[in-house]
């Protein structure tokens, strides 16, 4: 194009600007059709793909996050066997016992435990039978029994002299609580025990605190503690009495994480970096602070996307704040008719959440969440904003949280209700004119999750299986949909294109064998996810399926995960490659 006269330079980028905001809505809808067309059926490598990259880049997000705030349990005390003995039918002396009393300090806050009297099945009742010495014996062991289970291990049940001949059995508890909370001699002092033992002195001493105070301090990698129980040798104690006497030690406190894998995208990718720097316990508070960011690596300059995540937790005993926010953008260029175009995103996620642990005991742990939240999302043609594909929802989540050991299982269970409300500045979604999407949204979501070691001959395997399922209640934007296909969800994709709906599950399933001692494990896994609502009406096929071998491990602070996968079932029509090669590589400094 020439330009004459007085239409020089600024002229040019001017008509330039012009031209863009007339076409705007034209790319826009065409870039959106595109980059839909790439999410539900075969990938078009000259399109902008704003969903593809969203969603890859939350489940990204998703798997940093679940390394870096790990999970830490602290299970002090295996189960008691039951108490087998049976009461005698001839106990000679005995006297008939119709009433049991639980008598003592805080007896009224132990009355439950009464219900054991009559043995683990309940079939063995002491009332209305003649007791001995024995007899009683047995019932003291039943109920002393019944306290130890709920966590009261320095709590006593003892059974005092007394006349048997009114048909009345009076027991005395003995409470043990806490005199004091102190660190061990040469423990760090850098750590506080207020927030982190959800107990004070003179409350009963019961050894679900201890254990949840073993978990929050324990909850920075670096950190090591110990707990233990010791008989308070303080002026004036009382029996059953006793110290917490912590024993803490921390390494440096900063950790560095760098890690490549091949899981972005060819359009905006493939070889991704990143680096994480985590400070832990930064306030002495048992809190984790950490900073990521992540960069293409190796790809051409056309394309590109990077990542950044900033988190920060605190706990206070049974309650857990915590704080994120990340923001990603991508980048690549598409071929126009006369000139190429930039096409680039940018995302953003802040979310507050407040957590509590509401119930656990030897074998289970169930804690209830509510988190607020604030997604934003906008796209560009030549650094000119597409308006009509911004993008801004804010509301919350109630979620709900189970582990459950089941011997050498684990199984966890996680349920949620999210909603769309219109709050932090909320906007419209452009799908509400078609009824095809709401910033309003409700969904409900859940997971579970087993982790099951077992062996076969002198083999040890092991077996990792993850369901994981979302219902909508409300029109869908392609943000908030059920997506399927790559390394994250449905294995032996390459992950360039997916299949989304407004409903949908997915079912993952590992069995992997340990290289003996090498902290290796070869795994082979069979995936199968299905999507469903108003916008797979039109598709080909709604299902995917595929399988996967691979090697993953550790070794001097090097974690990886090398694999090939390949599609097993596929809708006509959608594109991948025929066998997906992956790698996974973490190293802490």
């Amino acid at each position: 194009m020439v330009f004459r006269g007085g239409r020089g330079p600024r002229a040019h980028e001017k008509t330039r600007a012009v031209f863009l905001r007339r076409n705007a809505w034209t790319l826009a809808v065409l870039g959106t059709a595109a980059a839909m067309a790439q999410a539900q059926t075969a990938p078009l490598p000259s399109a902008p793909n704003p969903f593809v990259e969203e969603q890859r880049q939350q489940e990204r997000e998703r798997a940093l996050r679940q390394q870096q705030e790990r999970a830490v349990d602290s299970r002090l005390q295996p189960a008691a066997p039951p108490e087998t003995r049976r009461l005698a039918k001839d106990e000679s002396p005995c006297f008939r016992v119709e009433r049991i009393v639980l008598d003592g300090e805080l007896a009224e806050d132990f009355q439950g435990i009464l219900s054991s009297a009559a043995g683990e099945d309940g079939s063995d009742d002491p009332l209305g039978r003649c007791l001995g010495t024995e007899g009683v014996n047995i019932v003291l062991t039943r109920l002393q029994q019944a306290a130890v289970a709920r966590g009261y291990v320095t709590t006593r049940v003892l059974a005092a002299p007394q006349d048997l001949s009114q048909g009345t059995l009076t027991l005395t508890l003995i409470p043990g609580r806490i005199a004091a909370i102190r660190k061990a001699s040469g423990s760090d002092a850098r750590t506080s025990l207020h927030n982190a033992i959800p107990a004070r002195p003179g409350e009963p001493l019961n050894l679900r605190d201890i254990e949840q105070g073993l978990e929050n301090l324990k909850r920075a990698p670096t950190a090591e503690a110990d707990i233990q129980i010791e008989p308070s040798k303080a002026e004036g104690a009382r029996p059953g009495d006793s110290d917490l006497v912590v024993k803490y030690s921390q390494r440096f406190r900063l950790r560095t994480t760098l890690s490549l894998d091949d899981g972005g995208t060819k359009a905006t990718g493939k070889t991704q970096a990143g680096a994480t720097v985590a400070w832990d316990n930064p306030l002495g508070l048992n809190d984790l602070f950490y900073v990521s960011a992540n960069h293409d690596a190796f790809n051409h300059s056309g394309q590109g996307t990077s990542g950044q995540t900033v988190h920060y937790s605190v706990p206070y005993g049974y309650w857990l704040f915590g704080a994120t926010a990340s923001q990603n953008r991508y980048h690549q260029t598409v071929q126009g008719a006369d000139q190429d175009y930039v096409y680039a995103g940018e995302s953003g996620n802040a979310e507050l959440k407040l957590s509590r642990l509401i119930y656990r005991d030897q074998r289970r742990k169930t804690t209830l969440g509510l988190r607020g939240f604030r997604r934003s999302a906008r796209n560009f043609i030549n650094d000119t904003e597409i308006e009509v594909q911004r993008r801004v929802t804010g509301g919350w989540e109630l979620g709900l949280a189970h582990r459950e050991f089941i011997g050498q299982a684990t199984l966890d269970a996680n349920l949620a209700y999210r909603r769309g409300t219109g709050a932090f500045g909320a906007l419209p979604a452009p799908e509400e004119a078609f009824g095809e999407g709401t910033s309003r949204f409700r969904l409900l979501s859940a997971e579970l999750g087993l982790n099951l070691p077992f062996e076969l001959g002198a083999q040890k395997l092991r077996y990792a299986g993850l369901w994981r399922g979302q219902w909508n209640r409300t029109p869908l934007t392609p943000q908030d949909r059920f997506s399927i296909g790559g390394r994250y969800t449905v294995r032996g994709f390459d992950g360039e294109a997916s299949l989304m709906g407004e409903r949908g599950w997915l079912l993952r399933n590992d069995i992997g064998w340990a290289l003996g001692a090498s902290g290796a494990e070869l795994y082979v896994g069979i995936d199968y996810g299905r999507v469903g609502g108003l916008s797979t009406e039109q598709l080909a096929g709604r299902h995917l399926s595929g399988g996967v071998i691979g090697l993953r491990g550790a070794v001097k602070g090097l974690n990886y995960d090398l694999f090939v996968g390949a599609p097993i079932s596929k809708p006509e029509g959608y594109r991948t490659a025929r066998t997906t090669a992956g790698f996974n590589l973490n190293f802490s400094l």
